[in-house]
């Protein structure tokens, strides 16, 4: 140790300083304790505040009782007939009187006020030193005052003889400090029961305390407020849906990412979750009716992945995480790989053609060279102009074209049915793209493997109305199942490597439904499925004249040709 380390003066222990305690425990006992105390002293002085008047009241009335009682005729005769001295018949009777009622004093005088009877003989004869008119004017008197002997509660009243005439008036007085013993005799008693009932409250409140204490987990009221801001902050900041729900099913809290993918409201809280959402498999596993985890399901046009989790108070909290745009790129990749395929097939045939080509002008056999390259054009020509001819959408009719690329190659025929005609007037030509490539990749899927595999599309417009029907040679969909293959999740097909099947069908149908239409499936007069879509409005109003251009009401070119058709054409050409 080094030797200034040694000199240095030891630090000063610091005191710590009274005050609130943190802990909740503490404040919420502290808190009790004190409206407890507070209550208990509250209601011992209500109680002793009138305790003491009504032993007043008591004291006035038993005094003006013994005064009735004691204004005899009798007495009112020996007042009239003997004269006031010490041994006299008035004097034995108020005595008498006083100590058989533990009475201070029972005075009895005259009209004019002189005292025949007193507790000291020597004031017998003298005038009283309390104004006794109203007793002798025949009114009862109870007062509290002071005489003589002292402050009592006195009690006043006529006396009067067998003819009902004053002759004068008894005055009867009790000690005051006997009331004021038994008022103090009382609160004894009265702080032993307001022990008791603080010693209860004390009880309670340190038991409410413990059950706070283990309920919060001993965290101070900051912390609670502290945690309550930061459960706000991160509930709305997160990009995750969080819906919390109570014992009965009505929602407690929903983040504003749960109401952006849920497309509700703030006003959701407080309501029941049927009410909120409506009937369906949205509803059902959010509610807890449908079971599992990661479960899939199809809110609008969004496709969402829902988890539920149970709280111990009967209700639970589900999270949501938007998949559309994951589904979307897997979606994308399934086709991307399905092009690579379809481009590697063709790569390969298109190298055995031209083998073939070089071989026939080796040969020297130009002509049928000449005819081996028209036929191989023709069918890919082919192919597209009859797409074109019955789709004048170009967005639709190219992604026919490439499904009937590859379709030829999984040894599926895709032919557009002889009454199609879709105008080029699509209102929304993404979605019109989702609902066709989803039916055309699901019969796809049915069709491939069978013998004389096909799939025929027909598009059809009436009006504003676009009717789409896919048929193929599948085995077909059983009755039973018709309306499960709608349902979010549900397929028999392995899954993708990217993320689950079963969304394609139910995202056709609500797409379907929210312009206010549907989609059904049925069974194919050759045995497969046929699967029906109707979109009310995917259509714009068709135009009565022929615009300035040259283009006709449906959306072809006064020389017949279709816009589109020559691109999509020269593209197969290559």
């Amino acid at each position: 140790m080094s030797p200034s380390s040694a000199a240095a003066p030891p630090r000063p222990l610091r005191r710590r300083r009274l005050g609130w305690p943190r802990r909740m425990f503490s404040q919420v006992l502290l808190m009790q304790l004190a409206v407890a105390t507070g209550v208990t002293v509250l209601a011992t002085g209500l109680f002793l505040a009138p305790l003491s008047a009504q032993l007043d009241d008591q004291a006035m009335r038993r005094a003006l009782a013994i005064a009735e009682t004691t204004g005899t005729p009798r007495l009112a005769a020996d007042v009239v007939r003997t004269p006031p001295r010490a041994d006299g018949p008035v004097q034995s009777e108020a005595e008498r009187i006083r100590r058989a009622t533990g009475a201070e004093y029972v005075v009895v005088m005259d009209t004019r006020g002189i005292r025949w009877s007193h507790t000291d003989p020597a004031q017998i004869g003298r005038r009283v030193s309390t104004d006794p008119s109203s007793a002798l004017a025949g009114h009862e008197v109870m007062e509290i005052d002071s005489g003589t002997l002292g402050r009592s509660a006195r009690g006043k009243a006529p006396l009067r003889d067998a003819g009902g005439r004053i002759v004068g008036a008894v005055s009867v007085g009790i000690e005051y400090d006997s009331v004021r013993d038994r008022l103090l005799g009382a609160i004894p008693g009265l702080l032993a029961y307001a022990g008791g009932a603080l010693a209860a409250g004390a009880l309670a409140a340190y038991l409410i305390s413990r059950r706070l204490q283990r309920q919060t987990r001993d965290l101070a009221f900051s912390d609670i407020a502290a945690l309550l801001a930061e459960r706000e902050a991160m509930l709305h900041g997160i990009r995750e849906g969080v819906v919390a729900l109570d014992r009965g099913g009505r929602v407690r809290l929903i983040n504003d990412e749960a109401q952006r993918l849920l497309g509700v409201g703030p006003e959701a809280a407080g309501r029941p979750l049927d009410e909120v959402l409506g009937e369906g498999r949205t509803t059902d596993v959010l509610a807890g009716r449908v079971t599992g985890e990661d479960l899939v399901t199809v809110r609008g046009h969004r496709v969402l992945i829902a988890n539920r989790m149970p709280t111990d108070d009967g209700g639970a909290v589900a999270t949501l995480r938007d998949r559309t745009e994951l589904e979307q790129l897997g979606r994308e990749l399934d086709s991307t790989r399905g092009l690579i395929d379809a481009l590697r097939a063709q790569d390969h045939e298109h190298a055995n053609r031209m083998h073939t080509l070089l071989g026939l002008l080796e040969l020297e056999m130009h002509e049928e060279a000449a005819e081996f390259v028209t036929e191989v054009v023709g069918v890919h020509r082919a192919t597209a102009e009859q797409v074109t001819e019955k789709v004048h959408d170009p967005l639709v009719a190219a992604l026919l074209v490439g499904k009937a690329t590859v379709a030829a190659e999984r040894g599926v025929s895709l032919r557009i049915a002889a009454d199609s005609l879709l105008p080029d007037r699509v209102v929304d030509p993404r979605e019109l793209v989702t609902v066709v490539g989803n039916l055309v990749d699901n019969a796809l899927d049915a069709a491939a493997g069978t013998p004389d595999a096909w799939i025929e599309v027909a598009l059809r417009a009436e009006g504003r109305t676009a009717v789409l029907r896919v048929t193929d040679s599948g085995p077909g969909v059983p009755d039973e199942r018709r309306e499960l293959i709608f349902t979010e999740g549900w397929t028999t097909k392995e899954p993708p490597s990217h993320g689950k099947r079963g969304l394609g069908l139910p995202l056709v149908r609500r797409l379907a439904e929210r312009q206010g239409g549907g989609a059904r499936v049925g069974a194919a007069a050759d045995g497969g499925a046929e699967f029906t879509v109707v979109l009310p409005e995917a259509l714009t109003d068709a135009p009565e004249s022929p615009s300035p251009d040259g283009s006709a009401p449906d959306g072809s070119v006064a020389d017949g040709s279709v816009p589109g058709a020559g691109v999509l054409a020269a593209e197969e050409s290559r």
